[in-house]
């Protein structure tokens, strides 16, 4: 048998689309699943002459041309740990494993340093959007020294997604572990966007009685301009899809509300809070899908209170624009949020992570591909200096044209009792963080009140504690 290029192990539905996309791009792939009924299966469901299996993690030693690389895709933490450790003895010196699944960077730090001392090589590497993109053009990230790039290079460029300058959605950024971060970062931007999104569906439907065919067309229209993105294009399909038991019913009207959060936005909350930065975005969007899980108490209370709405809002043509302009704007600010995240970290742990390289890469074959990442990799092309987004005067010029609106947003849908977290939080984090003076002065002297937890002054330096 020829020896293959690569080996994949586990055949979930998206990662089997990506061992068959290698396939496809003419590279000897060799495929595994701990189940062999799913191994075989999957070779009779697509044949290709470039795919072959084999049934035990023993069989990898002939089936691979050294060095050897290894692409393992189990969920996080300990499956990935006992993986690693049945691999190793089948590998030899300078082999390399590739970690495609969303593990914590930490975890990979470690991984990577235990497998060096070993002498094998360690990729990591995030791997975004979804099923068929895994088939044909996915976003590919990873992180490792540059000889071992050099190994898998090739097949990660031929079968990534293209950018908005037809350059490929892949690039290497080895620095200690970085990539499985910025993919943890790159989750919680997903996680804003959806809830904006869901959030202005809400206030569509709620304020002015619209179905979901005419909030369809709606978003459809605003995917053609400033808002283009793959989740805006998304939900225009999902809205205007009708129910398979009653054709006369729009699906999503059938769905029931409750959402549920993956394991990534507990490690983004953790790693926020220590390093002390802001990350609103994430937790408004998660403490909405923890609300929404609280079904029975939610209708329990809302037949409680019954709260009086202002019906008289603006004109529905008025309104859509204002709405336009606000969801803009709530993207560019969750982007501000997330890349300041990014840029206080990459400082910390002196990652030298280039901003305009990671919004290229996901210009294409991402779940948060958007126009808006074109002018992002631009203005960061120009600007390479910089501790947060606002600093900046292409993002000031956009907040400025658009605040106006998103002011006017906030308030017509608290005023009709719409809950707006996500697209809310956005005014009070950008009104705070371009305070010069801030509250915190009254905290500070509270604290050293009941505690003595003392303060610094404005006039002088030292630290202070006043005795009453």
């Amino acid at each position: 048998m020829e020896r293959a290029k690569i080996w994949l192990i586990w055949l979930a539905v998206m990662w089997a689309n990506l061992a068959r996309n290698i396939a496809d791009k003419w590279h000897k792939t060799v495929v595994y699943n701990r189940t062999s009924e799913v191994t075989q299966k999957f070779l009779e469901n697509y044949k290709n002459d470039n795919l072959d299996w084999v049934y035990t993690l023993e069989e990898l030693i002939n089936s691979l041309e050294s060095p050897k690389k290894v692409i393992i895709m189990v969920k996080a933490g300990k499956p990935v740990d006992d993986l690693i450790e049945k691999l190793t003895p089948l590998l030899d010196k300078w082999d390399i494993i590739i970690d495609c699944w969303n593990s914590f960077y930490k975890d990979t730090q470690r991984r990577s340093s235990e497998l060096s001392d070993k002498w094998l090589n360690f990729v990591w590497c995030g791997v975004s959007g979804w099923e068929e993109w895994a088939l044909k053009w996915p976003s590919i990230m990873p992180g490792c020294k540059k000889e071992v790039y050099g190994e898998i290079q090739n097949v990660l460029e031929s079968i990534s997604a293209k950018d908005f300058w037809t350059g490929k959605c892949v690039t290497n950024i080895w620095e200690n572990w970085s990539w499985h971060y910025v993919k943890m970062v790159h989750n919680g931007i997903e996680y804003a966007v959806m809830q904006m999104i869901a959030e202005a569906y809400d206030s569509l439907r709620k304020i002015y009685k619209l179905d979901s065919g005419e909030i369809s067309e709606i978003f459809k229209k605003y995917n053609d301009w400033k808002l283009n993105s793959y989740l805006f294009e998304i939900t225009s399909n999902v809205l205007a899809k009708k129910d398979e038991f009653d054709d006369k019913n729009f699906l999503v009207d059938k769905i029931m509300d409750k959402a549920w959060a993956k394991w990534t936005w507990l490690w983004t909350s953790i790693d926020w809070l220590n390093r002390a930065e802001s990350v609103s975005t994430i937790i408004e969007a998660t403490f909405a899908r923890i609300i929404s899980s609280e079904k029975n108490l939610r209708e329990k209370l809302s037949k409680k209170y019954i709260l009086q709405a202002n019906w008289d809002s603006l004109s529905l043509d008025k309104y859509l624009k204002i709405l336009e302009n606000t969801l803009y704007l709530g993207m560019l600010f969750a982007y501000a949020q997330w890349y300041a995240l990014i840029t206080k970290t990459s400082k910390e742990e002196s990652w030298n992570i280039n901003l305009s390289e990671v919004s290229r890469i996901w210009q294409g074959g991402c779940i948060i591909r958007a126009k808006i990442l074109d002018f992002l990799t631009k203005t960061f092309l120009k600007n390479t200096d910089f501790e947060h987004l606002f600093e900046l005067d292409e993002i000031k010029n956009e907040i400025i044209v658009w605040l106006d609106d998103y002011k006017k947003f906030v308030n017509i849908n608290l005023d009709n009792n719409i809950p707006i977290p996500s697209l809310s939080t956005w005014i009070n984090y950008f009104y705070s963080i371009t305070s010069e003076k801030s509250s915190a002065n009254l905290i500070q002297w509270l604290r050293d009140y009941f505690w003595a937890h003392t303060y610094e002054r404005t006039d002088r330096e030292w630290i202070f504690h006043t005795n009453w």
